[in-house]
């Protein structure tokens, strides 16, 4: 088993970590960073089965290939209808913040609508979005909306668990743009990049980090 940390973790998950890779003896962990054939030893099928080598749902007949022993990618969909959940989840708690202390997205005045988006409501959206991602998915990978869909954050190079630091990550290249300047743009390009990306069905937030979406059902 490989003793390098995820990338971009900053601290080693703990080896009873659940959801980390087990490969089989003799192979690596399956990390791209791992010798081929864990040290001149021949290919072994991983345990969860799986096409060939690249292959994006359930991971390859290779340890080089990341996905080896992995469960299968999350669908694109599933991942979409999970983050609406989750945004609509926060979204109640901002408004219900900013109500509380009277910060209003929006101005009116005598001479119709003026749109004026406050400063405080984009700062208040932008800690709870991403002090929600970060510590729910450090304890088991999941928000409310992907637990509830059956999905899992996971580090590519081992399936485990990410770090504090890795979700952290996560959320901040997500949420920050959201939150100060372009919330529905930056949503679709940046969530909807893993309807194409191959073959690891990434987001722009899921390659900053180092992770991928796997099912868990």
């Amino acid at each position: 088993m490989s003793t390098e940390p995820p990338p971009g973790s900053g601290q080693q998950p703990p080896e009873d970590d659940p959801f980390r890779k087990q490969p089989p003896p003799g192979q690596g962990s399956g990390s791209p960073y791992d010798p081929p054939y864990g040290g001149n030893q021949p290919p072994q099928p991983p345990p969860y089965g799986g096409g060939g080598a690249g292959d994006p749902y359930g991971g390859g007949s290779y340890p080089t290939d990341p996905l080896a022993g992995m469960p299968p990618l999350a669908e694109s969909g599933r991942r979409t209808l999970a983050r609406i959940i989750d945004l609509i989840l926060v979204g109640i708690v901002i408004w219900l913040v900013t109500w509380a202390f009277g910060v209003h997205e929006y101005d009116v005045g005598s001479d119709g609508a003026s749109y004026a988006k406050s400063l405080g409501q984009s700062l208040i959206a932008a800690v709870l979005y991403i002090g929600y991602d970060t510590v729910m998915m450090a304890k088991s990978g999941q928000t409310l909306g992907k637990k509830w869909l059956g999905l899992r954050v996971a580090n590519l190079d081992n399936g485990s668990t990410p770090s504090v630091q890795t979700n952290l990550i996560r959320a901040a290249v997500l949420w920050i743009p959201f939150a100060f300047c372009c919330a529905c743009i930056w949503t679709a390009i940046c969530g909807g990049w893993s309807f194409f990306d191959k073959p690891y069905k990434q987001g722009l937030h899921d390659k900053a980090a180092k992770t991928v979406v796997v099912s868990t059902r």
